[in-house]
């Protein structure tokens, strides 16, 4: 997905920080939550570094132990229908 913005290192242990071109993070986590796939949208108590960044938020996925396969492929059927949306 080339729209999509990834922030942080390459060894994040599970964590993603994301943002799509056109889609505002809350936008994201309210039509992911209507699929099931729950993320945090926002500055994450981090308002420093979203300035530092030039974004205002960013989207967050986390995953655990029990994540599979199946919870990466929602994510990605989520954001696009998301972006299918928001055209």
């Amino acid at each position: 997905m080339n729209d999509v913005k990834l922030f942080g290192p390459a060894d994040s242990a599970g964590i993603v920080s994301f943002l799509i071109d056109t889609i505002h993070p809350h936008d994201l986590g309210t039509i992911l939550d209507e699929e099931n796939v729950a993320i945090r949208a926002g500055h994450h108590c981090a308002q420093p570094l979203m300035a530092t960044l030039g974004v205002t938020a960013t989207a967050r996925a986390s995953f655990g132990i029990y994540s599979d396969d199946k919870d990466v492929a929602a994510l990605i059927r989520g954001i696009e229908r998301t972006k299918r949306i928001f055209g």
